[in-house]
C-alpha cells in the first residue's frame, strides 16, 4: 500500500498510558508527511523532465536520422555530379579530339588538292610557254624572213636594221621571263 502524506497527516494512533507523547508523533509525523509530499512533488517534476527529455531526445534523434538521410543522400548526389562532369569533360575531349582529326584531315586533303592544282597549273604553264615560244619563234622567224626580203630591197630608211635587232631584244627578254 501506497502511503500520501495526507494519509500520514490523518493517521490516528490508539491511546495509551504509556505511550508516545502524541504532540510529538504528530510533529513527527507532520514533518514525514511534508518532506515525503516535498519527495513527491520532486519525484513528479523529474518525471515530466524525463519525459520532456525524452521527447527531445526521440526529437533529436529524428533529426540526426533525417541529417544523416540528407547528408548521405547529399554525398550521392555530389558523386554522381562528380561522375556526370567526368563524363561530360571527357566527351567534351572526345568530341574536340574528333573535331581536331576531322580539321587535320580536312588540311591534309586540302593540301593534296592544292599540290594536284599547283601541279596541273605548272603543267599548263609549261605547255603556255611552249606554245609561246613556238609562236614567238615563229613569229621572229617571219620577222627575219621579212627583214631578208627588205634587205634585198635597197632600204630607205637605215633604222630598219636597228629595229629588227631590238624587236630580237625584246622577244628575247619575254621569252627569258616566261622561262621565270
Amino acid at each position: 500500500m501506497k502511503l500520501t502524506p495526507l494519509d500520514l497527516k490523518k493517521q490516528q494512533f490508539k491511546k495509551t498510558m504509556r505511550g508516545f507523547d502524541p504532540v510529538e508523533v504528530e510533529t513527527f509525523l507532520g514533518m514525514v508527511a511534508s518532506e515525503l509530499e516535498e519527495l513527491l512533488k520532486s519525484n513528479r517534476e523529474l518525471k515530466d523532465k524525463v519525459l520532456e527529455l525524452e521527447t527531445q531526445l526521440r526529437d533529436y534523434r529524428a533529426i540526426e536520422k533525417t541529417l544523416q538521410q540528407t547528408l548521405t543522400h547529399a554525398q550521392e548526389s555530389s558523386a554522381k555530379s562528380l561522375e556526370n562532369s567526368r563524363r561530360e569533360a571527357q566527351l567534351m575531349i572526345s568530341e574536340a579530339e574528333l573535331k581536331g582529326n576531322r580539321i587535320v584531315d580536312k588540311a591534309r586533303t586540302d593540301l593534296i588538292l592544292m599540290k594536284e592544282e599547283i601541279a596541273i597549273l605548272k603543267a599548263k604553264k609549261v605547255a603556255m610557254v611552249g606554245r609561246l615560244r613556238t609562236l614567238l619563234s615563229s613569229e621572229l622567224q617571219l620577222l627575219q624572213a621579212l627583214e631578208v626580203g627588205e634587205e634585198s630591197q635597197p632600204a630607205s630608211d637605215d633604222e630598219h636594221p636597228k629595229q629588227s635587232t631590238k624587236a630580237q631584244m625584246e622577244i628575247d627578254e619575254i621569252v627569258k621571263n616566261l622561262d621565270k
